[in-house]
C-alpha cells in the first residue's frame, strides 16, 4: 500500500483528468441528503468538504507529513489543503476515534492506494456516519460498492507476469474498496469454462479474469454452456484486468490497458449490457465477444505464439512478414448485410452514442443514492432464466438464407468481423462498434495490392483513418458465413484459435452483461477523428 503522495503536478494532472473522465453520477451527481454539511470540521484546521467532483482535505499535520523529503530534510511549500476526485475516493469508515478513508492516487500510468487517517476530537458519530454515508453515495454514485468477485488469474498470460501484476498493482486497490474476492490462479486452458459453468451465479456479482483477451472468451463460453445461460449472463457481469498481449477487453471497457487503472476502473465502473456473437462450426456453438478473423490478422495473432516474449510487438511482425509475402486468402462469404455505406453507419453510430449518452445521464440522475451494498435488481422471469437463444439463421449446416448475399474473393488478405472497438491498444479496426446496437462490424480488404499500400492501410489503424480507406469494405451486418477454399490456415474467435472450417455467425443484443467504465466504449469513432490520432498516440506512448 502507498506510503506517498503525488507530487502537486501530479495531483493536478490528476484531478484534470480524473474528473473529466468520471463516468456521470460516480463523482458528485448524487443530491445531498437533507442536513448534511458540505463541510465535516474535526479540529483546529482539519476539514473534509465537498466542493464539486472533488473531496477536499484541510490537514496541515498531513500536509508536512506527506510532503516531498531529499535526505529527509521536507522541501517545498506546505499545500493548505489536498483536492481528490471523488471518482478516486474508494472508501471511508470511522473506526474508533478515527475516520480513516482509502483513496486512489494517480499518475499517468499507474494508481497506488494510500490510506489517510484523521482524529474525530470531540466531534460525534451521530454527525460523522452520515457525512461518510454521503461520501460513499457520492464516490460511487451509480457503482455498485463492495462488489462480490470471482477472480481469475492466468499466470501464463501474454509475456507472464500477471500473478505479480495481480498481487502488486491490483489486488490493492480492490482491497483498499473493500471488495470481496475468491481467487483462483488457472491452470491450464479451458479451466475457466468448467469453472464459470458450475459457478453459483448468487455468490457473486462479477468475474474478473486477469489475463489477456482469452480468458473472458472462456468466461462468457462457461457462462453460455449452463442451462440458465441467459440469465447468469445477465446477472454476471464481466470486467477485465490486462495481463495478455491484446487486452482489447479492457481498452474498450475500462479505457486502458494499464492493470491498476482498469482496477479503479473496474471498482467505480457500472454494468452495461453487451452484445454476443454466436457460432456455428460443426456440431459446436462458440459464443464471442470480441472478434473473428480470417487471413493476415488471424495469421499475425494465431501465427505468432513462439514470439509471446515480445509482448504485443509478436502481432506487429507477423503482420509484416506476411504482407512482404504476399499471402492471399481466397474464401466464400455470405452475409445478412444491414448497412453498407460509410456516410449511413457514420450516422447510425452518431444516433446510437447519443442514445447511450442520454442513457448515462439519465442513470446518473435517477441512481441518487444507488451503489449500495445490495446487489442490482435482476430479471427473474422464466425467459431469463433459459439457455442460450435458438438461432435465427440456423446452422452452419443449413442452407445459406435467400436474402444474404454471396460473393467468392480470391485474394482476400483480411476477413475481420467484431462487436467492439479496440482489438489492442493501437489497433481500433472497428471505429463505429457500438456495445449494444445488436449489429457486427465487418471489415475486409484485398490482399492483391502492393506491400507498401498494404502497410499503409495497416498503419491507418493506429492514425485513426482505417474506416476512411478506399480500400477497407466496412459494413453492418447481423449475420454472416464464411467458407475458406484453401486446405489449411488459422481462423481467430476472440484471439483463440479455432478448427480451419467453414462457420456461421450471427449476433444477439444485449446477450451479457460486462463492468464498463462509462456505460459505454471507451474509443473514439467515426464521429470525431480529431481525437482518434490523440487516443493513439497517447496509447503507444503508454505503452513504452
Amino acid at each position: 500500500m502507498a506510503t506517498t503522495r503525488p507530487s502537486a503536478s501530479e495531483d493536478t494532472a490528476l484531478l484534470a483528468t480524473s474528473t473529466s473522465n468520471a463516468p456521470p453520477g460516480q463523482a458528485g451527481s448524487a443530491l445531498p441528503e437533507a442536513g448534511i454539511k458540505d463541510v465535516l470540521a474535526l479540529g483546529p484546521g482539519v476539514s473534509l468538504a465537498f466542493k464539486g467532483d472533488s473531496l477536499v482535505i484541510k490537514d496541515k499535520t498531513l500536509t508536512r507529513r506527506q510532503r516531498s523529503k531529499i535526505c529527509g530534510i521536507p522541501i517545498g511549500a506546505s499545500p493548505s489543503e489536498y483536492v481528490v476526485p471523488l471518482y478516486n475516493v474508494l472508501w471511508a469508515e470511522l473506526l474508533g476515534n478515527a475516520i480513516f478513508v482509502d483513496i486512489a492516487t494517480v499518475s499517468k500510468k499507474t494508481t497506488h492506494p494510500l490510506k489517510l487517517t484523521f482524529a474525530t476530537h470531540d466531534v460525534s458519530e451521530a454527525a460523522i456516519t452520515p457525512w461518510i454515508e454521503e461520501l460513499l453515495n457520492r464516490a460511487y454514485g451509480g457503482a455498485q460498492r463492495r462488489k462480490r468477485a470471482k477472480v481469475l488469474v492466468n499466470p501464463h498470460a501474454g509475456p507472464g507476469g500477471a500473478v505479480k501484476i495481480w498481487e502488486n498493482e491490483v489486488k490493492p486497490i480492490f482491497d483498499s474498496a473493500r471488495m470481496s474476492l475468491d481467487i483462483v490462479h488457472t491452470k491450464f486452458s479451458g479451466e475457466a469454462v468448467g469453472l464459470c459453468q458450475e459457478l453459483n451465479i448468487d455468490d457473486y456479482d462479477i468475474v474478473i479474469p486477469c489475463s489477456g483477451d482469452g480468458l473472458p472468451h472462456e468466461v462468457f463460453n462457461g457462462l453460455g454452456k449452463r442451462p440458465d445461460a441467459r440469465r447468469a449472463l445477465q446477472q454476471i457481469a464481466v470486467a477485465h484486468i490486462p495481463c495478455g498481449s491484446g487486452n482489447g477487453m479492457s481498452c474498450n471497457l475500462n479505457g486502458t490497458f494499464i492493470p491498476s487503472l482498469s482496477a479503479l476502473a473496474i471498482v467505480k465502473g457500472v454494468r452495461t449490457p453487451i452484445d454476443l456473437v454466436s457460432l456455428s462450426q460443426g456440431d459446436n456453438r462458440i459464443l464471442s465477444f470480441l472478434s473473428q478473423s480470417l487471413g493476415i490478422i488471424a495469421e499475425a495473432d494465431l501465427g505468432t505464439e513462439n514470439m509471446r516474449w515480445m509482448g504485443a510487438a509478436r502481432f506487429d511482425v507477423g503482420v509484416v512478414q506476411r504482407i512482404f509475402a504476399k499471402k492471399t486468402y481466397p474464401c466464400e462469404i455470405s452475409v445478412k448485410v444491414e448497412m453498407s455505406s460509410k456516410d449511413e453507419i457514420k450516422s447510425h453510430y452518431k444516433k446510437e452514442q447519443e442514445i447511450v449518452d442520454h442513457m448515462v445521464r439519465k442513470e446518473a440522475m435517477s441512481s441518487g443514492r444507488a451503489g449500495s451494498t445490495e446487489d442490482d435488481s435482476m430479471s427473474t422471469s422464466a425467459e431469463s432464466g433459459d439457455g442460450l437463444p435458438p438461432l435465427k439463421y440456423g446452422t452452419i449446416k443449413d442452407k445459406v438464407p435467400s436474402d444474404w448475399e454471396t460473393v467468392t474473393l480470391e485474394n482476400l488478405g483480411n476477413f475481420y468481423c467484431g462487436n467492439m472497438a479496440w482489438m489492442a491498444p493501437n489497433a481500433n479496426f472497428f471505429s463505429a462498434a457500438c456495445a449494444n446496437d445488436g449489429l457486427m462490424d465487418l471489415v475486409t480488404n484485398d490482399g492483391n495490392i502492393s506491400p507498401l499500400k498494404y502497410l499503409d492501410l495497416m498503419t491507418s489503424v493506429e492514425s485513426g483513418q482505417f474506416f476512411d480507406k478506399p480500400a477497407t469494405s466496412y459494413k453492418k451486418v447481423v449475420a454472416y458465413r464464411i467458407t475458406p477454399r484453401s486446405k489449411e490456415g488459422y481462423i481467430s474467435v476472440d484471439g483463440e484459435r479455432v478448427p480451419f472450417e467453414p462457420f456461421q455467425a450471427e449476433v444477439h443484443q444485449g446477450l451479457a452483461t460486462v463492468i464498463s467504465k462509462n456505460g459505454k466504449y471507451e474509443a473514439p469513432g467515426p464521429t470525431g477523428w480529431e481525437n482518434a490520432d490523440a487516443a493513439a498516440k497517447d496509447a503507444a506512448a503508454a505503452a513504452s
